[in-house]
């Protein structure tokens, strides 16, 4: 607790000092209808007291509504509690799309695109401690969760929390870590099943099965999958970085390895392909080697146009002879092409040069390649998060960004950016939605929701740790031609504490549309009810915004 509490207060706020009186006598709209339990749905810096505006421009009409005198009183008791409120910090601003998310780490970012959704599995950086209590530097030998969080619009991430998946108290408990993970899914048998490869630091490869993309993850061997006693892997320095393919045919492939023996630096010969039994948990043949000039580590996997695109990161012992060679440079992304998934691969170009030379911190390189809705994107992670942190340590945070796949299969150098992608879609507010799909936040924490997402790490989550000043910004969501007349919360309120969400439009200080008075005690997510202030029609930008603690937020809904 203490060091969590520590890692929240990286994140300096100063909220108003308004007392609690305000809310007591306040006679709240709410109801105590149990909420339905459903899916997740698809779905700068704020520095303090700053209202920034968002980058999203509306001519969408936000109009007064007619309320009673009694209700007006209410609501200018509600209006003070909130008119000096200084937003806690946000580590990226409202117009930018990466990093993915800012109330966790994730590196070594893997995508798995299932139905309408993209899901992203990251390895759980998280902060080390030294025995003075101060920030360590990352050394990664204790990470044993994965992260994993989900969209279906490319700009609002829903949080399905950390997956235990290696130590005792995880899935595998043979394994003393989970680092890069890569997904799968497939129907066997007429069921579809989901498979989470992940690397036990540098020493093998285990996998875990599921019936949902958010688990709960089980282990189905009990052992590695890949170990040194695989042919053709005892001289692998690092087992480790798995990629995996389900090609067109229902065959399946994995890719692994990493590691540059001495006085091997142009032709390591580390890397493996090898083909997967039918049950995705097995072996069909034995490993073959890539031949990967200056691999370092950090498989990658691709199809496009019929050719296969083995991606993968050099080392950094790329001199002069071999960047005019080959054509690249240390650590950065190169792909190779092929006509069959075993390869033989050939160099084709640099597709993703270090982060570093965009954000001035270099690091290792971890990356994906991945096709959702028509469009090509890359994932990769960068440490512009603990950068804006003021902690330099080694902790690493995803991106994504767009690219355009060339009918020869060339991509080029992608560019980098905090801003990210263009939306996809918009949100459908008068659906069930997850509380912790957010674009942008201040402060929050995730939470599980349930006892399985408690016992297994990953599931349902819902909005917790909150304090005043703490808030999230879901983009694009479309009210409609019709405004809704109300709108409803699942809350937990175990101490009964007394708060106030406040919704605003478009940014911090837009038109507010209302007020969740929570004033009772609710032991299970309950829905919380009420009113709107405000009409609103057409796409906006909604910020929730928290006053108060203690409780904990799952859904919202609109209704008319």
């Amino acid at each position: 607790m203490q060091k969590r509490k520590r890692t929240k207060n990286l994140i300096k706020r100063s909220a108003a000092a308004l007392n609690l009186f305000l809310l007591i006598g306040l006679c709240a709209c709410t109801t105590g209808i149990p909420p339905s339990q459903t899916e997740p749905s698809p779905g700068e810096t704020l520095s303090p007291g700053g209202m920034e505006e968002s980058a999203r421009e509306t001519d969408q009409s936000i109009q007064n509504t007619e309320g009673t005198e009694e209700m007006d009183a209410k609501n200018d008791n509600y209006d003070a509690l909130f008119e000096n409120l200084t937003l806690t910090k946000s580590y990226k601003k409202t117009h930018q799309a990466n990093p993915l998310m800012t109330q966790r780490f994730g590196a070594d970012p893997y995508a798995m695109v299932y139905g309408d959704r993209v899901y992203f599995y990251m390895t759980a950086d998280a902060f080390e401690y030294d025995a003075e209590g101060n920030i360590a530097e990352n050394t990664y030998s204790k990470i044993h969760s994965i992260n994993v969080i989900s969209t279906s619009d490319m700009v609002n991430f829903t949080d399905h929390g950390s997956i235990n998946a290696a130590s005792s108290t995880g899935a595998a408990v043979w394994a003393h870590n989970s680092w890069a993970p890569a997904a799968a899914w497939k129907e066997i048998d007429g069921k579809v099943k989901f498979f989470l490869y992940f690397a036990d630091a540098g020493g093998g490869i285990g996998v875990l099965t599921a019936d949902s993309p958010t688990g709960p993850f089980t282990d189905p061997l009990g052992k590695g999958l890949i170990t040194r006693q695989t042919p053709n892997c005892s001289d692998v320095l690092w087992l480790f970085d798995p990629a995996v393919l389900v090609d067109d045919d229902g065959r399946a492939y994995l890719y692994f390895g990493g590691g540059v023996p001495e006085g091997k630096t142009e032709n390591p010969g580390t890397a493996r392909v090898v083909e997967l039994g039918e049950d995705m948990i097995s072996l069909a043949g034995e490993p073959v080697t890539i031949d990967a000039p200056y691999l370092f580590e950090d498989s990658g996997i691709h199809k496009a146009g019929g050719k296969y695109y083995y991606t993968y990161c050099t080392n950094w012992q790329v001199d002069e002879a071999g960047t005019e060679k080959y054509g690249f440079h240390n650590a950065e992304i190169v792909s190779m092409e092929s006509d069959s998934p075993m390869g033989p691969f050939t160099i084709k170009e640099t597709i993703l040069e270090n982060p570093g030379r965009y954000f001035g911190l270099y690091g290792n390189n971890h990356h994906c390649v991945f096709s959702f809705r028509g469009g090509w994107y890359i994932t990769y992670h960068t440490r512009v998060l603990e950068q804006a942190m003021g902690v330099e340590h080694g902790y690493r945070c995803t991106h994504v960004d767009a690219f355009d796949m060339q009918e020869d299969g060339t991509i080029g150098k992608i560019r980098q950016t905090l801003s990210g992608r263009a939306q996809l879609s918009y949100v459908n507010p008068y659906e069930d939605n997850r509380a912790v799909n957010m674009a942008v936040m201040g402060g929050i924490e995730c939470v599980p929701a349930d006892e399985e997402s408690e016992k297994y790490g990953s599931g349902n989550m819902a909005l917790g740790g909150i304090e005043t000043g703490d808030f999230v910004l879901v983009k694009g969501v479309d009210f409609g031609e019709e405004s809704p007349a109300r709108w409803s919360a699942g809350i937990k309120n175990p101490d009964g504490k007394k708060g106030v969400i406040q919704l605003r439009a478009d940014k911090p200080d837009g038109q507010i549309l209302g007020y969740l008075p929570i004033e009772k005690a609710a032991a299970d997510f309950t829905l919380f009810t009420a009113g709107l202030t405000q009409d609103v029609t057409g796409v906006h930008d909604l910020y929730l915004i928290f006053y108060g603690d203690g409780y904990e937020m799952e859904t919202w809904k609109f209704e008319r």
